[in-house]
């Protein structure tokens, strides 16, 4: 095992994500916009911490030149402004692509050069990326760009050994959604879900943790929905 770098870490996905690389032996570097929350978490993994604007290529670079190796990149970080196209701020619209679009890139772009064969990237979509929906925005469009970034990613680095997938959650339940999933609104949801329930942190941190594998040693270029079968359709109600 080697060092995990895993951006957004310091709560739901992010955090989860840590938790399990560091059980699979990886010493972990949680980076957060939040100093505080990316402290917290490194010390509860007796791992480190660094602060991180990860749409910003000099704080990205600042967090590359302070590394020495890395063999797990997640690409984690991510925000969401909900709210109908017609309505959308262009500096809204502008964030949202920054740090959903440029922040994968600028990460992948300035980690890539510490990283040797058997590396592993995983980068964090939703199924909102095929499964678009009133009022959710720019948001769709960039996962579907972190997906087709990632395809693109294993077709350039796949010869030097490093592999990039994605990881698609959905109706997961964390700080962010909680208020869509918990009481009868989250009852409701999960009826739609084939599994008959809203997911975990857990259960996406249980996919990442086996793309970021020697498991996963053959599997580059993938898109993994975490969703409970809803890219498959929604259960009869």
């Amino acid at each position: 095992m080697g060092t995990a770098v895993v951006t957004g870490a310091g709560q739901g996905l992010g955090r989860a994500i840590a938790e399990r690389l560091a059980a699979d032996g990886h010493h972990i570097v949680a980076v957060d916009l939040n100093p505080e929350t990316a402290a917290d978490t490194a010390a509860s993994l007796g791992g480190q911490w660094r602060q991180c604007d990860v749409s910003d290529p000099g704080s990205v670079a600042a967090l590359a030149e302070s590394l020495d190796r890395v063999e797990v990149l997640v690409n984690n970080a991510g925000i969401w402004i909900f709210a109908d196209m017609a309505d959308m701020a262009p500096d809204d619209v502008r964030r949202v692509l920054e740090v959903n679009v440029m922040g994968v890139f600028y990460c992948t772009q300035a980690l890539v050069p510490l990283m040797g064969p058997g590396s592993s990237i995983v980068n964090l979509s939703s199924n909102a990326a095929y499964s678009n929906s009133p009022g959710v925005g720019i948001y769709p469009p960039s996962k579907a760009a972190v997906e087709s970034f990632t395809k693109q990613t294993a077709l350039e680095f796949g010869r030097r050994g490093i592999r990039a997938n994605a990881v698609g959650p959905g109706m997961i339940l964390t700080e962010g959604t909680r208020v869509n999933y918990e009481g009868e609104m989250g009852r409701q949801r999960a009826r739609a879900v084939p599994l008959g329930r809203n997911g975990h942190p857990e259960d996406v941190a249980d996919v990442v943790g086996f793309l970021a594998s020697d498991d996963a040693r053959y599997v580059t270029g993938q898109i993994i929905y975490v969703d409970g079968g809803l890219s498959a359709g929604r259960a009869a109600l």
